[in-house]
């Protein structure tokens, strides 16, 4: 039961940000650029609940996304599952509790993310391939998300604990009951 009230919060969370993003960052944008708290809050749900949580979260925002304002169906999808997945791994390999470690994430996981979708979109938009803006508007979003991040930071933890208890529980049975 606590697991379908944090997946629906997580729901509500997601819609709550898409807000956020669609209405008050585009007032607040760095040379037209916005953050992309998506990647953000998927990355959190790979961290700290598990990457199949990450997974099927991950392609279900993705996929509204796409279907709101995407111009292809699918591409937002696969690339915020991947960023799910690639939670859970960076959970096994380094540790959530240092801040410096949790940038580094979230800058590797926009990364990953910009440059799937843009290279999605080359193949099947027959896009002309332009490097130097695309490096711009990368950088400049990965400076913004990791602002965003180190604001966040406290919540992200005091939430990813709670999700992290809510998940990943060991529920470990002794003989003696």
């Amino acid at each position: 039961m606590k697991k379908v009230v944090a997946i629906i919060l997580l729901i509500i969370s997601f819609f709550i940000l898409y807000f956020i993003q669609s209405n008050f960052f585009t007032w607040f944008t760095i040379a037209g650029i916005q953050p992309n708290l998506l990647v953000i809050l998927v990355l959190f749900i790979g961290l700290f609940a598990g990457k199949k949580i990450g997974l099927i979260l991950g392609i279900i925002f993705g996929f509204y996304i796409d279907v709101i304002i995407g111009r292809q169906i699918g591409i937002s999808g696969i690339m915020l599952g991947i960023i799910g997945i690639l939670g859970e791994y960076l959970d096994k390999n380094f540790s959530k509790e240092s801040r410096v470690t949790i940038m580094l994430m979230m800058a590797g996981s926009t990364i990953i993310y910009e440059v799937g979708c843009y290279i999605f979109n080359l193949i099947t938009l027959e896009m002309n391939l332009e490097i130097l803006s695309f490096l711009k508007i990368l950088v400049i979003e990965v400076i913004y998300n990791l602002i965003l991040v180190i604001i966040l930071y406290p919540f992200i933890q005091k939430m990813g604990h709670i999700l992290e208890e809510t998940f990943k529980a060991k529920n470990i049975l002794t003989r003696y009951f």
